[in-house]
């Protein structure tokens, strides 16, 4: 198994990708901490993976509060004794919102769950890396990583923002045995949109005017085989990397 021993956190891991990348990694014989903020929602997680023989801990935790995140991981070494993953998938859209009608409230909590979030969990998982000498660091970033309206502006500005980061974690610490990779999905059939409430109708349709170049949706499924590969030492050679993946939406 290609995580056998190891520990990993995964954020956002109620639903979507972040819980089919918790039940796969725990299938390659990782122990998962299954971290969200919908409760039921990460024990649903747990309960599956448990189903299949697997190991895992539901931890309720929203990552815009720093006191949540220092429990999240807290609770990884408590419970398992130590961090070898980070996947900081937990994220949120903003309404598809423009520039001209984004709110500063709007703009900072999409901020605070998208960028703010992933920074404070590499924050505390970092030391613990660092003593250990290695460590991995997945980050969900988006095609809104990579492109300029697949989104609002706020969603765009926190998913290019994760993509800096990630470059910027995965150089700076690539000598002390610590990999940092973003990936960044295209359209995926996840519930993601149920962050959206009232879309703006401007910013809509300007964001979907390239939908048309999408050869398809993805599966939840598929971006957890990356986030499989991107932890695993298959991907050794492979540091401060975005990967996208949208069966070539933006390859045109």
């Amino acid at each position: 198994m290609k995580l056998e021993s190891q520990v990993a956190v995964v954020t956002g891991a109620g639903s979507g990708m972040g819980r089919q990348i918790a039940i796969l990694y725990a299938q390659e014989g990782a122990k998962v901490i299954v971290s969200d903020v919908n409760e039921k929602g990460s024990k649903e997680t747990v309960e599956e993976i448990e189903k299949n023989n697997g190991t895992a801990t539901a931890v309720l935790a929203d990552v815009t509060k720093e006191a949540d995140v220092q429990h999240l991981i807290d609770t990884a070494v408590d419970t398992y004794g130590t961090l070898d993953i980070l996947v900081n998938n937990a994220g949120m859209m903003d309404n598809m919102m423009p520039a001209a009608e984004v709110t500063d409230e709007l703009w900072e909590k999409v901020l605070a769950v998208n960028t703010t979030g992933p920074m404070r969990a590499t924050r505390k998982a970092l030391p613990i890396f660092l003593e250990k000498g290695r460590g991995v660091i997945v980050n969900m970033g988006s095609s809104a990583s990579l492109a300029g309206s697949r989104a609002g502006a706020a969603y765009t500005a926190s998913k290019h923002a994760l993509a800096g980061y990630t470059k910027n974690v995965g150089f700076q610490y690539a000598n002390n045995g610590i990999r940092c990779n973003a990936i960044a999905p295209g359209g995926v059939a996840t519930n993601i949109g149920t962050t959206m409430s009232e879309p703006d109708e401007f910013g809509m349709e300007r964001a979907l005017s390239g939908s048309g170049n999408n050869p398809r949706n993805g599966e939840a499924e598929e971006v957890a085989r990356i986030a499989l590969f991107l932890a695993s030492d298959d991907s050794a050679f492979i540091n401060g990397e975005i990967i996208r993946a949208d069966a070539g939406w933006l390859a045109y």
